[in-house]
């Protein structure tokens, strides 16, 4: 089985990597989509997403790391997924996934498994880690190592 398992990934943080580690050993292979959105400013570029990813996903040979342009279901189609996997911290969060696995079976045929977040990271967003880092808190708990630093540096760049 081949998944798909999208998002912005603004940064990579310990709850994106626990759900990855959980998905690995059903799939036969893994692609961590990562979403480029014009809509979205990130704070880092697609590349350093991506890059971030791969290093953080280095442990995992099954998961691929790529950037996709557009709707989910169109990177899906590209990537032969079986299916598409959603990580969902709360049930607010699980009403809006349900629309678009709804929408996305529609579109295409494929389904969407929504697998919930581990409860001791269900409160770890990469939004959250942003604003605490742009604060001067400690992220170090909610991101690997490699990506807290990267993020303090932007953040001082930025000043």
């Amino acid at each position: 089985m081949r998944i798909l398992f999208p998002g912005t990934y603004d940064p990579v943080t310990n709850g994106h990597l626990d759900l990855i580690g959980r998905l690995v050993p059903l799939a036969e292979s893994l692609v961590v989509a990562v979403a480029i959105n014009l809509e979205k400013r990130p704070l880092f570029s697609d590349d350093e997403r991506v890059e971030m990813l791969k290093a953080a996903c280095r442990a995992w040979p099954t998961v691929e790391v790529r950037a996709f342009r557009g709707l989910v279901v169109d990177a899906a189609r590209q990537v032969e997924a079986d299916l598409i996997v959603r990580g969902i911290r709360s049930s607010a969060e699980g009403d809006r996934e349900l629309q678009m696995a709804y929408t996305n079976r529609a579109l295409t045929g494929i389904e969407t498994l929504l697998l919930p977040a581990s409860p001791g990271l269900a409160y770890v967003s990469s939004s959250l880690v942003r604003e605490v880092a742009r604060f001067g808190g400690d992220i170090t708990p909610f991101v690997p190592p490699e990506v807290a630093e990267r993020m303090y540096a932007r953040l001082r760049e930025q000043l």
